[in-house]
């Protein structure tokens, strides 16, 4: 006999702030991932803008804002700027490798040096190596995360300087989580490199997509996600793809720190 389908049961968020956008609130709808379907689910709910931590997928459901914005890479269309090529090019000789979706402490001391440069005021400043490691292993849908390391001097793997928790979907990768070393100046550029090794990674697998999560306008420190073309965005009407002029406009306004509204698509 056919087990019944249990349809997920929907939950909202008491309003906090924003920690985005100074002086605004956030609420969010979320949902838990679990049993059969939970991987069918999570990709289900990552076409309509969801993005997923650990077993509960959450979208931003604020009452009277919509400055956060799901966007994805059209990877097998993805073509670099000199900039990013360059990135490229400095990168070019780290080792990277897929792992199977389990904490280590290496991988901890790294989160937290990052955290301590890039986000010491943010929500995951005070992340104990408990809490990590139930970020990278609490997943029920077909994750895994991607280790960069330099080399080590004899042609093998050296020290960790980059990681991604990344669940591989069948139309494309989702990055969850990146952290690198931001201090290492040998190495600028290093986030935008894990970004585009894995726009490269899907391009490979066959897969249509990268998704980065949320773009929110307003939010300098989310401005880098514009950078990256084709660029698809979700809008009421659905997916569509951001016009080249105005993702020149956009880059421009974030180069010179000035503010300007793109329309929801």
């Amino acid at each position: 006999m056919t087990a019944p389908v249990r349809f997920p049961r929907f939950f909202v968020t008491s309003p906090a702030p924003c920690p985005y956008i100074s002086g605004r609130t956030e609420r969010k709808v979320f949902t838990e991932l679990r049993g059969s379907h939970a991987e069918a689910l999570n990709e289900a709910l990552g076409r309509i803008g969801f993005r997923r931590s650990q077993t509960v997928a959450y979208r931003p459901s604020c009452v009277d804002c919509q400055a956060c914005v799901s966007v994805r890479v059209v990877a097998n269309e993805f073509a670099p700027s000199a900039t990013q090529r360059r990135v490229l090019r400095r990168n070019s000789d780290l080792i990277v490798n897929e792992c199977r979706p389990w904490a280590t402490g290496e991988q901890y001391d790294l989160l937290r040096s990052y955290l301590a440069q890039r986000h010491p005021e943010g929500g995951m400043a005070g992340m104990e190596e408990t809490d990590f490691a139930d970020m990278v292993e609490h997943t029920p849908v077909s994750s895994y995360v991607v280790e960069y390391r330099e080399p080590d001097g004899n042609g093998g793997a050296g020290r960790l300087i980059g990681a991604c928790l990344t669940d591989r979907q069948r139309d494309g990768l989702s990055m969850i989580y990146s952290f690198y070393d931001s201090n290492n100046e040998k190495r600028q550029g290093l986030g935008n490199f894990i970004i585009l090794d894995h726009i490269r990674r899907a391009a490979e697998e066959g897969l249509p997509y990268v998704y980065l999560g949320y773009w929110v306008q307003g939010s300098g420190r989310m401005d880098y996600k514009i950078r990256y073309r084709p660029l698809e965005r979700l809008g009421p009407q659905g997916w569509a793809r951001m016009s080249a002029e105005e993702q020149d406009t956009l880059i421009r306004a974030a180069t010179s720190g000035k503010r300007v509204d793109a329309p929801a698509g």
